[in-house]
């Protein structure tokens, strides 16, 4: 089969037979080439053709010429391809997609019908699609008058389509993401009014009002310089909305699609139960409640009762049963109020956005304002939230819709007669008949029937509670050699179920204790030592640790608890127990579990693995640090990794459940182990989506080394807690923190701890302007790191140095010294590490004018911190390139990258860092001819320095007064 031909004429005019490049000859003979496939098919004559090459003085020889091209071109193409007819020359026989420009326009066509269908998800995709097909200025270095007509309509076109793709990504929220591409484009194009409305629109959406009125007031200004016009009715109109505050503007601007068409549709509805049985009466209820959602502002059912009485399989049975009047979607979400850690409602409000088509950098920060969006985005749609095992009305508010068409389904083992408007439902026990149905329905009609008198007493033992009934038939229909009678002689003992049936939420204690008696020995015990763990759920290594059992043998064991209804697969390879569950479990543990010491053996056992896993991965990520040979040496073995994406896989899918055992252990003999396993997990410090849990876990050690006088334990807690708040930007807090820390390190004789905070107090010196100071603290640091032999250590303290000689005035001496920090690191082979050495590196050799070299090292930066998730780096890597950009005179990459680094740095690095890029951005902006954005910019900036009371303020004072912009 002969290899197809393809051509390109968005970018160089080029030809390709299979993925062989061809050569398309010289310059003139490309016009040709591209000449004859703009045309589709169709016949160019040859006068038209010398016309589209030379325009009004051909030379006088261009029929030959033309003739020569015609000829080379046939010689490089197929057969057949080049044809002559009528004294002209035409392309034919193409098969679809051959030519890039075709396959545009498909795409085009393609994403105006998916957008006028309402599926914006497709249109997008589209369009971005078409738009990566260019490569550069079409007919890039093609000449003649007809080539650079198709040039100037070409690029009218891709902007054209740019401008349909930004539309939608505003219409799908993504606005944050949209402002850095918008200023940049607004900078190459700024006569161009459509983006200039849309960067209005992303920016006021995005929060940033008095940037959009800005942007409006440069444009106007720029209009009337350049052109002597007003802006265009639209542009004027758009300033008026947002100085009104328009509720409108928060909504898309094209016609909301169909229901049918919406391009997110949750369905996170846990599957009904197939033997569900009875409650028809309640099932009728809420289905009518639910029905009547339409036309109403709200439609809430709330159901109450005691633990195991059903109300999530109800739950869940009604909404399934109800998705057809809720065609945009079913969200669900475990509040998980039974346990000591109930779900954050700002938490769950960010995983909602999230589901329902949010780009994770237009969430908000706040409760507040994330409630207010998710009910922005739930306007108009007709969406059930079932939201399960709430822990009271508080919890749930913010989580409600508030829209007319929605509803929302709550469980709880509370009544809430204080949520307004809700239809509240006491779900009792199962009438004798139902329990005795979905007994039969379990364990099979054959067996209940010739024993119907001793089911009924199974049933009762249970106390009618669906739970206690489902798991009782489980374990009956997994064993075929007992009868029914012989589970109602077991029920039958008063000692293990009456006194727990009659004592309130404690009597779902006596539906786990059957099937806990039923388990064998290994199940059993693996069922109590498993739930001694904190944490939302428990991974099959760890439990294997828990256990001291091989990894097969515990997920065998774990399989077989999941048959029995007594655990949870939450994932392949985790697990996790209802919140009630894992009290029992406890319970057992306490009761049963022999020696006592076991328990403790157990949770030692976890947090060794976690020590010696996370203590791997940090060896893994930094080879040769030395702080992995003065953590506590753990006893049992924890994980090993191929390569460092694994080990960071790892770890971040770990971290909630690590730092719950870290925190766990905090009040046991434990403690040093687990400020050891914090310390060797200080990555999570960094990532943004961890940090808030690892300083609150680092705060809490540090309270428990005091209470038990551990100071080498303190010391070590506060180096972590210090520098989560550095991360945070809290200097203040972070500079006691160290400080304290080294006090102590010198009573417990913790020389390699005494380094690291001397390591960090030289940074935070130098971020508070005391270089005295750092250059104290950092020559001390490096001074520790060489007698412990830690060149990590020194290394990192020497880059840290390199920023404080910046900060002094000794450019050269700070290149020498960042150099020699990023050279130890490669030679050790760190890859993670040497990226802080290069953006170390990048800062002064932008000071010293090398802004190449600069750019070069700080892109390396951030393609290694982006690859390791470092959220805190990655912004600041492009803050710094932001800087080079300006330098560089090159403003609008500087604002496209300092607007990208304001989103990265969402909900990290705290208001300090964050109003420094705004600096930068201002800056940016002004060269840019975006005076009013640039203004608006720097005065956020102030308002953070002076609330900081920091010296940085001065200069930005500076920057507002009317004669320093002039």
């Amino acid at each position: 089969m002969a290899v197809a031909l393809r051509f390109g004429v968005l970018g160089p005019v080029r030809a390709w037979r299979g993925e062989e490049s061809l050569s398309t000859g010289s310059p003139q003979q490309r016009a040709l080439l591209a000449a004859l496939l703009l045309r589709e098919g169709r016949t160019a004559t040859a006068a038209e053709l010398i016309d589209a090459l030379w325009g009004e003085e051909p030379p006088s020889q261009a029929l030959a010429a033309l003739r020569t091209y015609a000829s080379r071109l046939r010689k490089v193409l197929d057969p057949g391809v080049l044809v002559s007819e009528s004294g002209g020359y035409a392309i034919r026989g193409l098969r679809d997609g051959a030519l890039d420009l075709s396959v545009v326009q498909d795409l085009a066509a393609e994403a105006e019908k998916a957008r006028s269908a309402g599926d914006l998800c497709h249109a997008r995709d589209a369009l971005g699609r078409a738009l990566a097909l260019w490569d550069g200025e079409a007919l890039a270095g093609v000449p003649g008058p007809y080539a650079e007509a198709q040039r100037v309509r070409l690029e009218e076109w891709r902007l054209q389509l740019l401008e349909s793709r930004l539309d939608m990504d505003l219409e799908q929220g993504c606005h944050a993401e949209a402002v850095s591409e918008l200023t940049a484009l607004t900078a190459a194009h700024p006569l161009r009014e459509r983006l200039r409305e849309l960067l209005m629109l992303a920016l006021y959406r995005s929060g940033r009002q008095a940037e959009a009125l800005a942007v409006y007031a440069d444009t106007r200004r720029l209009l009337a310089d350049e052109l002597g016009v007003d802006p265009r009715p639209g542009l004027k109109e758009l300033q008026h909305r947002i100085l009104q505050a328009d509720p409108g503007l928060a909504e898309p601007s094209a016609p909301k699609a169909e229901p049918s068409a919406t391009p997110v549709r949750p369905a996170q509805l846990p599957a009904t139960v197939p033997d569900f049985t009875g409650r028809s009466a309640f099932v009728s209820e809420l289905g009518d409640v639910l029905a009547s959602a339409e036309g109403r502002v709200m439609a809430v059912s709330a159901l109450a009762g005691i633990g195991g009485v059903g109300k999530t399989t109800l739950a869940v049975h009604v909404a399934h049963q109800a998705r057809s009047a809720f065609p945009d979607g079913q969200l669900y979400v475990d509040l998980q109020g039974a346990g000591a850690r109930a779900a954050e409602p700002e938490t769950v409000l960010g995983s909602f956005l999230r589901a329902l088509g949010t780009a994770d950098s237009a969430i908000p920060d706040s409760l507040e304002e994330r409630a207010a969006l998710y009910r922005s985005v739930l306007d108009g749609r007709r969406v059930l939230v079932l939201l399960d095992n709430a822990r009271d009305a508080a919890q749930v508010r913010p989580l409600l819709p508030g829209t007319e068409g929605c509803a929302a389904l709550i469980t709880s083992r509370v009544r809430m007669v204080d949520l307004a408007g809700a239809h509240l439902v006491d779900l009792d026990v199962m009438s004798p008949d139902e329990a005795l149905q979905l007994f039969t329905r379990i364990v099979g009609d054959e067996r209940v029937r010739s024993e119907r008198e001793a089911a009924l007493d199974v049933v009762a033992a249970c106390g009618f509670l669906p739970l206690a009934i489902r798991i009782a038939a489980s374990r009956l229909a997994a064993r075929r050699t007992w009868t029914v009678s012989v589970l109602a002689a077991k029920l039958a003992d008063e000692r293990r179920r009456l006194d727990e049936l009659q004592a309130g939420d404690l009597a779902v204690k006596a539906t786990f204790e059957l099937g806990y008696g039923a388990l064998e020995p290994a199940q059993a015990r693996a069922f109590r030592l498993l739930g001694l763990a904190d944490g939302p759920d428990i991974s099959l290594a760890a439990a294997a640790a828990v256990l001291d059992l091989p990894v097969e043998e515990t997920e065998d064991l774990l399989e077989s608890l999941v048959d029995t209804s007594l655990l949870e697969s939450a994932a392949p390879g985790r697990y996790r127990y209802h919140d009630l569950v894992r009290l029992y479990a406890r319970a057992c543990a306490e009761r049963d579990e022999w020696p006592p010491s076991e328990r403790e053996a157990a949770m030692t056992r976890l947090l060794d693995f976690y020590l010696a896993t996370a203590a791997g991965v940090y060896a893994l990520e930094r080879p040769g640090d030395r702080l992995v040979d003065h953590l506590a040496t753990p006893e049992y073995p924890g994980l090993a990794f191929a390569d460092r994406h694994r080990a960071q896989d790892w770890l971040y899918a770990e971290a909630v459940s690590l730092l719950a055992c870290v925190r766990q252990s905090a009040g046991s003999g434990l403690l040093r182990q687990a400020v050891d396993v914090l310390w060797a997990a200080v990555d999570l410090a960094e990532s943004g989506t961890n940090s808030k849990a690892y300083e609150g876990v680092a705060s809490a050690l540090r309270e428990a080394a005091q209470e038990a006088e551990d100071p080498r334990a303190e010391a070590r807690a506060l180096i972590t807690l210090a520098y989560a708040h550095s991360v945070t930007g809290r200097f203040d807090l972070a500079d006691e923190e160290a400080a304290r820390a080294r006090e102590l390190t010198a009573a417990s004789h913790d020389p390699l701890a005494s380094c690291w905070s001397s390591n960090i107090l030289g940074v935070i010196a130098l971020y508070q302007n005391r270089n005295d100071d750092g250059a104290a603290h950092l020559a001390h640091a490096i001074e520790g790191f060489r007698a412990c032999d830690d060149r990590p250590g020194e290394a990192s303290a020497l880059c840290n140095l390199s920023r404080i000689h910046l900060a002094t005035g000794r450019t050269e001496s700070a290149v020498s010294l960042a150099r020699q920090g990023t050279q130890m690191y490669d030679a050790m082979g760190h890859a993670l590490k040497g990226a802080n050495g290069r953006y170390a590196l990048g800062l002064a050799l932008t000071q010293h004018g090398t802004l190449p070299e600069a750019a070069s090292r700080l892109q390396e930066a951030l393609t290694v911190f982006r690859d390791s998730r470092q959220r805190l780096w990655e912004g600041m890597s492009l803050f710094r390139l932001a800087e080079v950009d300006l330098a560089d005179r090159r403003p609008a990459q500087a604002a496209s990258n300092a607007e990208t680094a304001l989103t990265v740095l969402r909900g990290i690095g705290g208001d300090w860092r964050r109003a420094n890029v705004l600096v930068v951005l201002g800056h940016a902006l002004s060269g840019i001819g975006h005076l009013g954005r640039a203004q608006v910019c720097w005065r956020d900036a102030l308002e953070v320095f002076e609330a900081l009371g920091a010296p940085e303020a001065e200069a930005v004072r500076s920057l507002l007064n009317p004669l320093a912009v002039a």
